[in-house]
C-alpha cells in the first residue's frame, strides 16, 4: 500500500469462525479523511472488518494494513502480525463507537469521556477537564456533563459515546450501528454529526448500519458485504443503480430476492410427514 490517499486495507483477507467463513479473499480500501459505509445483509461480515482492523481478530489469510501517521513515511503495519506492544500503539490511533454507546453505567457523561484520557495519558486534570468540556461541546452536550448515562437518552447517550471516542484526538473512528434504536430527529442528529466531526476534524470513519437513508446521505464510499464477498462498492449513487441482484434486494428492502425469508433446510412435506423417523 503505496497510496497516501489510503489510511486501511485489507488485502485477500479471509476470516471465519470454525468451519463458518465470514470473509472470503476479501480486498478493499478505506480512504484518508472520508466515511466508507459497510452495508449489507445480517451475518455478512461487517462487524467483523472493524474487529480485524482493531486487531480483536486476526486474519486466517491476507493483511489487514494500517498506513503510518499522516505526515510520516514508511511502510503500512499489518494488524495481524503486531504484537501487544504494537496494537496498543495502534489502537490509540483509532476511536471506537459501540453499539447502543456501552457507557460506563457508574461513572457521570463527564467521567465516561475522560476515562481514556485519564488511562492512556498522564495530562493534568485541569488539562482533561478542558479536553472533555470541549468534545461534549462538539457533541452538543456540554451542559450534561454532571448527569449520569441512566438520565440521558438514547441519542444522547449515543454522542456522549462519540465524544469519548474522540477523547484522543484519533486519525480513525470506527462507528458499529450508530443509528440503532434511534427516533427520526437523534437519528438525523447522529448522522449529521459524524459527517460533520469527520470533515471539520479531518478523521477517517467507518460506518456499519443498515439505515440506507442516512447512511447514503453522509458516505463518500459504500461497501456492500454479502455472502463473505464484496457484492457492491463506489458512492452512494453508484451502489443505488447497481444491477446486482442481491445488491437491489438490499437497497429496494425486497422480501424476495438471493437473501430469502426461510432458512434452508428439509421441505415443508418432509417436516411434516408422519411417518418421518423422528
Amino acid at each position: 500500500m503505496t497510496d497516501t490517499t489510503t489510511l486501511v486495507e485489507l488485502r485477500q483477507v479471509t476470516f471465519g469462525y470454525g468451519e463458518r467463513v465470514i470473509l472470503n479473499d476479501v480486498s478493499l480500501t478505506i480512504p484518508r479523511g472520508k466515511v466508507t459505509a459497510l452495508m449489507g445483509a445480517s451475518g455478512g461480515g461487517k462487524t467483523t472488518v472493524l474487529r480485524l482492523i482493531g486487531g480483536q481478530n486476526r486474519a486466517q489469510k491476507g493483511q489487514v494494513l494500517l498506513a503510518e501517521p499522516r505526515g510520516q513515511v514508511g511502510k503500512p503495519m499489518d494488524v495481524g502480525t503486531m504484537d501487544a506492544a504494537g496494537l496498543f500503539s495502534a489502537r490509540r490511533r483509532m476511536g471506537m463507537l459501540f453499539q447502543f454507546g456501552a457507557l460506563f453505567t457508574d461513572l457521570s457523561v463527564f467521567d465516561n469521556v475522560a476515562f481514556p484520557l485519564r488511562e492512556h495519558t498522564d495530562l493534568p486534570e485541569a488539562l482533561i477537564r478542558d479536553i472533555v468540556i470541549m468534545k461534549l461541546n462538539a457533541v452538543g452536550l456540554r451542559g450534561a456533563r454532571d448527569l449520569m448515562p441512566s438520565e440521558v437518552s438514547g441519542g444522547m447517550a449515543r454522542r456522549v459515546a462519540l465524544a469519548r471516542a474522540i477523547a484522543l484526538d484519533p486519525e480513525l473512528v470506527m462507528y458499529d450501528e450508530p443509528f440503532a434504536g434511534l427516533d427520526p430527529i437523534s437519528l438525523g442528529t447522529a448522522a449529521q454529526l459524524i459527517r460533520k466531526l469527520n470533515d471539520t476534524m479531518g478523521l477517517t470513519s467507518i460506518l456499519v448500519s443498515h439505515d440506507l437513508e442516512e447512511t447514503f446521505r453522509i458516505a463518500d464510499k459504500v461497501v456492500v458485504l454479502a455472502n463473505g464477498r464484496i457484492v457492491a462498492q463506489g458512492t452512494p449513487d453508484e451502489v443505488r443503480h447497481s444491477t446486482d441482484p442481491l445488491v437491489h434486494q438490499f437497497v429496494n428492502a425486497l422480501p424476495e430476492g438471493p437473501v430469502r425469508f426461510h432458512y434452508p433446510g428439509p421441505t415443508v412435506t418432509e417436516d411434516f410427514d408422519r411417518k418421518a423417523k423422528v
